[in-house]
């Protein structure tokens, strides 16, 4: 082990445990891992200007590659700044592993200034959780940590079908620096448990009844094989297929059997599912409304509407078993047209639909202004996926967007970001730019945050509190904070100019992002 540090020893463990990217920013307690990474150039090291930016690229990076990048963070306050888009990865069901350094050992009962519970913050979106104790033992805490973060079901919403689940390891600075006399073996991973047998005969048996079923779809039933799955059903039994409105990721476009997104207020999913009397749940949780109001339930299914388990594993099974030589019906190749005129909520989507290039990984932030329309005006596009904004903590796409780029440097991916979530993370683009990533952003900009006028609306607010959804005075200027950050921009009024500067991003490489300028109340 002769002049191996532990940082070094952790960043081999890594590499050999097939993880390739290091979203970074580091502190003092994490140079010696940053130092190892200078040396090991298998594990590239990706600077990001905030821990947010680094935990949403790894969500993005673990949503594509279905393995998992690590982040590096500095200390508790580090991890904290990170939490936000923890959280999303965490519903997303993303492989992520965290490296979070802490005071060495012996500097930690001075109380100095940066002390922190880092164990009480990564409990909040960890599924597995440890602090390294020995310089020997690092290399096993390593791989221990990349092994549960592959483990499937984590804490996303499919148990039995998601990519993976978050795990964090707390290393102490002075076991960076010091020297392993030995590395002590990794401990044996696990072989993933095969799922439970379930048993397919009750929910066939309700497909076959005649009565009006709808099968909600998510986790991996939204994957290419489990859409086919689900559109063979459909074809055969006339069950309507329902999808999350924004998921960790979802196939379409053409060949891709076609979804209908679930509403997102409570009382547009009651009215959605009413007349369903069967609502079988593939790989998804039961519909609840992200918030309460008074005298409103969060259980949106209509009474009287039976509610059934599915894991997604075995939407293939029931396929089989009740569309048996059924081929599914999949959206054909029929992008929508060009719209006209100014740009308004209503048909800036009709733009990048018509547009959209095929493989394109399309990060959906864009809110309000896609709720209602993104859908429908990709669902013919050319084949894509699509990267949801899985735990509405705002702030996700730009750096999602960053790590899906990383992971799949041969497709184009396109960011449709909401004005006031680009702000939280906008630094994202300077490492769009220092990495020179094919990403191309629209920025939404409205000049408001919609959504909370939505809620003021239905809280009865007055003028004086629409002032704190209001982002105008001073109006952002995206073109000049892009530029300034190193991205080429343009701006747009019109779906002409959108159309006409989104097929020049899209033709050259390199990271490009348009303000595209929505009307305000259109």
């Amino acid at each position: 082990m002769s002049g191996m540090t532990g940082a070094e020893a952790m960043a081999r463990t890594l590499i050999g445990g097939g993880v390739e990217v290091c979203f970074a920013n580091p502190g003092t307690s994490e140079m010696h891992f940053v130092a190892a990474l200078d040396r090991l150039p298998a594990l590239r090291g990706v600077l990001c200007l905030f821990e947010g930016v680094a935990t949403g690229a790894a969500d993005g990076y673990g949503r594509m590659a279905r393995r998992p990048a690590t982040t590096l963070l500095h200390l508790g306050p580090g991890l904290a700044n990170g939490v936000a888009n923890l959280h999303n990865a965490r519903r997303a069901g993303t492989p992520i592993v965290n490296l979070v350094g802490d005071h060495a050992l012996g500097h930690k009962p001075l109380d100095s200034l940066l002390e922190s519970d880092i164990d009480a913050l990564a409990g909040t979106v960890s599924a597995w959780l440890r602090r390294s104790s020995t310089v020997d033992g690092l290399g096993t805490d390593v791989a221990a940590a990349v092994a549960a973060s592959l483990a499937p079901g984590g804490t996303g919403p499919d148990r039995t079908g998601t990519s993976g689940a978050i795990a964090t390891l707390v290393v102490p600075a002075d076991l960076s620096w010091s020297a392993p006399a030995r590395l002590a073996p990794p401990e044996p991973v696990a072989a993933p448990a095969a799922p439970s047998p379930v048993e397919l005969d009750p929910v066939a048996a309700v497909l076959r009844s005649g009565e009006p079923v709808a099968l909600l779809l998510d986790g991996t039933a939204l994957s290419g094989p489990g859409l086919r799955a689900a559109g063979r059903i459909a074809r055969a039994t006339g069950a309507r297929l329902l999808s999350r409105n924004w998921p960790a990721r979802q196939r379409r476009g053409a060949g891709v059997p076609l979804t209908e997104p679930l509403a997102y207020r409570g009382e547009q999913i009651t009215a959605q599912l009413t007349g369903v009397r069967h609502l079988v749940l593939a790989g998804a949780r039961e519909p609840v409304t992200s918030f309460a109001y008074p005298g409103r339930t969060g259980r949106p299914t209509p009474a009287g509407t039976r509610i059934h388990a599915l894991p997604a594993d075995f939407l293939e099974a029931l396929a089989d078993e009740v569309a048996p030589g059924v081929t599914p019906v999949v959206a054909r190749l029929d992008p929508p047209p060009l719209p006209p005129g100014e740009l308004t909520a209503g048909n800036w989507a009709a733009v990048v639909g018509a547009l959209l290039p095929e493989e394109a990984i399309v990060c959906d932030e864009s809110i309000t202004a896609g709720l209602t329309t993104l859908h429908t005006a990709t669902a013919s596009s050319p084949p894509h996926d699509v990267l949801g904004l899985t735990g509405l903590s705002i702030g996700q796409g730009l750096p999602v967007a960053l790590g899906a780029a990383m992971a799949c440097p041969d497709r184009p991916v396109v960011c449709l970001e909401a004005d006031g979530s680009a702000m939280y993370t906008l630094q994202a683009l300077w490492s769009h730019a220092r990495e020179q990533l094919d990403i191309t952003t629209v920025i939404l900009n409205n000049r408001a945050y919609a959504i909370l006028r939505g809620e003021l609306d239905r809280v009865g607010a007055g003028a004086a509190a629409a002032g704190l959804a209001d982002l105008s005075r001073p109006d952002l200027d995206f073109v000049s904070l892009a530029t300034g950050l190193g991205v080429p921009a343009t701006r747009a009024w019109t779906t002409e100019e959108l159309a006409r500067q989104f097929r020049h991003a899209l033709s050259e490489p390199g990271p490009h992002l348009i303000e595209a300028m929505l009307l305000p109340g259109a």
